[in-house]
């Protein structure tokens, strides 16, 4: 009788990924030109070609595999996959034991959060979810909303969709449960939303034994310090102005949502530098008020990454 311990079987490792690299799950559909302007404003030249799921990139410590959002969790959690961008409406649909770093709140429309709802036709006599008692759902996020049917002490027979849910009511299905972010959908095809299911959000995750790995999770966490620094920047500009010395406290007055601003002397005496940052949503108003105030030479200017 042999005695030798049997080995621990390891994951299948995607070929080509030898040496120091982090194999990372790049969500292809919906999200995927937002995930690539993303990128581009972290500072990652990405090119995808529409002949391969492996899209280029500029960094050699990275390999990106583009794959659907929905299946990028169960990869990362049999160990296919270091780390990737899925939604927490995916993750939770595949029951996937993952490590979570961040959420990232961006999306193919806006930064909102996304949801999944409930949705029956204007004219339906369905008003809670108790109402579907027996009914049918046609919906792609099977799951969660089973899970959320036995939440609610609800029997009702859930089917899966492949597309086109919207028009599945109330011809072939009771009601449905589908993924909106504007809502426009669903008013565009006289639907009344019931209730919420599930909010999602876009989630940078790893694999368990990944993120163990102290190499993998510090490069990770380089790659969402500069996501974060991309998406934080996208709402802020910065402002350079000069003004005279004894401006300062009424110009400072102008900016009360500004934190830490950069000061600096000029070579005319009693005159300084200012530089700060601001909401691009402010601007248009806090420019003239600067001007009145006394500020001369006001710049603005964009912002790639604000990095805290």
């Amino acid at each position: 009788m042999s005695t030798k311990k049997p080995t621990s079987k390891k994951s299948p490792r995607l070929p080509g990924t030898e040496g120091r690299q982090l194999v990372f799950g790049f969500p292809k559909g919906s999200l995927q030109d937002a995930t690539a302007k993303l990128f581009e404003r972290a500072g990652y030249k990405v090119s995808i070609s529409s002949r391969s799921y492996f899209p280029s990139i500029d960094d050699a410590e990275i390999k990106l595999m583009l794959i659907r959002a929905q299946e990028i969790p169960r990869y990362l959690d049999i160990g296919l996959l270091d780390a990737g961008l899925t939604g927490l409406d995916w993750i939770h649909e595949q029951n996937a034991k993952l490590e979570h770093l961040a959420p990232l709140q961006y999306s193919k429309v806006s930064s909102n959060t996304v949801r999944w709802v409930l949705c029956v036709p204007n004219d339906s006599p369905v008003k809670s979810v108790k109402d579907l008692q027996g009914k049918r759902i046609a919906t792609e996020l099977v799951g969660v909303t089973k899970k959320y049917l036995k939440k609610h002490g609800v029997k009702a027979e859930v089917e899966f969709s492949w597309g086109a849910t919207e028009v599945k009511t109330p011809h072939l299905v009771d009601a449905i449960v589908e993924l909106t972010e504007t809502g426009s959908s669903l008013r565009a095809n006289n639907l009344r939303i019931v209730d919420t299911v599930q909010e999602s959000v876009t989630q940078f995750v790893m694999n368990k034994d990944a993120a163990a790995d102290p190499w993998k999770r510090k490069k990770a966490d380089r790659i969402l310090m500069l996501l974060q620094g991309a998406l934080r920047a996208q709402e802020l500009v910065g402002i350079k102005m000069n003004l005279q010395y004894k401006d300062l406290e009424k110009i400072s007055k102008i900016l009360p949502g500004m934190r830490r601003p950069t000061i600096s002397p000029l070579t005319e005496e009693g005159w300084i530098a200012m530089e700060v940052i601001a909401k691009e949503s402010d601007v248009k108003d806090v420019l003239p008020r600067l001007k009145e105030a006394g500020a001369e030479g006001i710049i603005e200017y964009p912002l790639n990454k604000v990095i805290e």
